[in-house]
């Protein structure tokens, strides 16, 4: 699927971007270093009524709020038992195994595209991913046998996409998710669920250590990772996904061991890809060309190495080399993930 290419640079700009990107080390246009994040403004606990939530504003401009809801939901036989378990054998008290990915349930709402639009549901489909790679979600939302939490996320950007709007939607629903509370469960096994009504009694999705813990469990979180020339750029932005020769959604989340772990990696396809090429110098007047050229003459002119003019789009995938090399850099202890995953656990609800 094409991400978002409204991408008003001309061929002059593109190869400028292209070459400052590839150099080394690498020239951004807003300044930062490769793996540095852009400036934000986040904040939790914003809407009453939602049993979390969250709202991030991107130095761009870019907002976007997450609302959470959690509704009791009676579990269908079929979704009681898994493959080889039979009616007889007890039930996992905790609840470890027992949780089903169709009990989350992402919505997201793009101004000005609809609800069915394939940017909208490629982005709810690796959030989804995500959320319910590991299974430490999923297993929060089961109560019982019988009944178990269906939990909504609805996720609306709040502006028109300047760039790829995964890791705002991303990182407003792990903030959202770490605020969200439950209603403190009364009942005991497979009772009727009761709960307490005082809400001050309420429990966190994600418990909270009393002390900060490097092993406490939190949701996952999706960066966004370019690779321009030799150089991979965290968080990028409009222009520079506007020259970017790959694409990765990287998804990681803390395991029990208080390490990163990555759970899911999607490629996705650059806008630089559907970018026109430059005019070749064969052929364009402002070289001091004259003749006019046919199609023909035009696609052979491009084809060779020495008339490819002011840009070309980048073709070609990303190697496995680039792909663990970006790893590494998301689950190392201190490398981009944990710096993420830090400065949203600060933010003050």
């Amino acid at each position: 699927m094409a991400p978002y290419t409204n991408i008003p640079l001309s061929p002059a700009e593109l190869s400028y971007l292209q070459t400052s990107l590839s150099a080394t080390p690498p020239i951004r246009p807003d300044g930062r270093s490769p793996t540095q994040f852009r400036p934000l403004v986040a904040e939790a606990d914003i809407l009453p009524s939602a049993n979390g939530s969250a709202r991030v504003c991107f130095s761009d401009g870019t907002e976007a709020v997450v609302g959470i809801k959690a509704e009791v939901e009676r579990t269908g036989r079929a979704d009681v038992f898994r493959e080889g378990e039979s009616e007889g054998e007890d039930v996992n008290a905790t609840g470890e195994g027992k949780g089903r990915n169709e009990w989350l349930e992402v919505a997201i709402d793009v101004p000005g595209l609809r609800d069915d639009d394939a940017l909208p549901v490629f982005l709810g489909a690796m959030l989804s991913e995500a959320l319910g790679a590991d299974g430490a979600l999923r297993d929060r939302l089961w109560i019982n046998a019988r009944f178990h939490w269906r939990l909504y996320v609805d996720i609306l950007l709040l502006s028109p996409p300047l760039s790829y709007p995964l890791p705002l939607l991303s990182l407003t629903t792990h903030l959202a998710l770490l605020n969200t509370r439950l209603p403190a469960l009364l009942s005991q096994g497979d009772e009727d669920p009761l709960f307490n009504d005082d809400w001050d009694a309420s429990t966190h999705l994600y418990p909270r250590p009393s002390k900060p813990s490097p092993a406490t469990q939190k949701p996952p979180i999706t960066l966004l990772v370019t690779t321009t020339g030799p150089n991979i750029l965290f968080d990028p932005s409009r222009d520079e996904l506007a020259v970017a020769e790959s694409v990765l959604a990287v998804s990681a989340a803390p395991t029990a061991s208080g390490s990163l772990s990555v759970v899911a990696i999607r490629s996705v396809d650059p806008p630089s890809r559907l970018t026109a090429a430059g005019v070749p110098r064969e052929i364009n007047s402002a070289s001091g060309a004259t003749a006019t050229a046919s199609a023909g003459e035009v696609l052979a002119a491009r084809e060779k190495d020495e008339g490819r003019g002011v840009w070309r789009a980048p073709r070609g995938g990303v190697g496995r080399k680039v792909v663990a090399e970006v790893v590494k850099m998301v689950v190392a202890k201190g490398g981009v993930g944990e710096e993420v995953l830090a400065g949203l656990e600060g933010v003050e609800t």
